[in-house]
């Protein structure tokens, strides 16, 4: 089984979390996917508050990955403040761009997320697995797989 992972996202992302959990039956990829989101009702303007939940949450999760779409850099609140616990509880920090780039796309991922020692990796079960197993956080920077990986994994570059 891959490492418990600690998925975060905008709402309007749901549908992509949705479709990271059926790759475990349709890629037979073993995946171990948590999500982030709270119950409806939660007192969703308290930080503290917010930020508790988390740490629930994500305690015990040796990695992080958020979804990174058109809305990600926008969400201040939530999405920020999940990725923010990841970091400080030590997690390896993936970013997951919906938009295929195999990189950080500045104008999307939160800031929250930059410089952090994150990879940046497109939406794909078998490229999310790899970095899953392969990829150690770092202390900076942000960082990508190699070609050759996406080469080996016959992702079209």
């Amino acid at each position: 089984m891959l490492p418990k992972t600690v998925v975060g996202f905008s709402v309007a992302d749901i549908q992509y979390y949705w479709q990271m959990l059926a790759w475990k039956g349709n890629e037979g990829i073993d995946f171990h996917f948590v999500d982030c989101r709270l119950s409806e009702g939660t007192n969703l303007e308290d930080e503290n508050y917010i930020k508790a939940k988390a740490r629930e949450r994500i305690s015990g999760a040796e990695k992080y990955a958020l979804l990174i779409g058109e809305d990600t850099w926008y969400r201040h609140k939530y999405v920020h403040w999940e990725a923010a616990v990841a970091i400080e509880q030590g997690c390896t920090i993936i970013g997951v761009n919906l938009d295929g780039a195999r990189q950080v796309v500045e104008s999307k991922c939160p800031p929250v997320m930059m410089d952090i020692g994150a990879v940046f990796v497109p939406f794909s079960p078998l490229i999310l697995a790899y970095a899953l197993v392969n990829y150690r956080r770092r202390e900076q920077g942000n960082w990508y797989l190699p070609d050759q990986v996406y080469r080996q994994l016959e992702f079209t570059i």
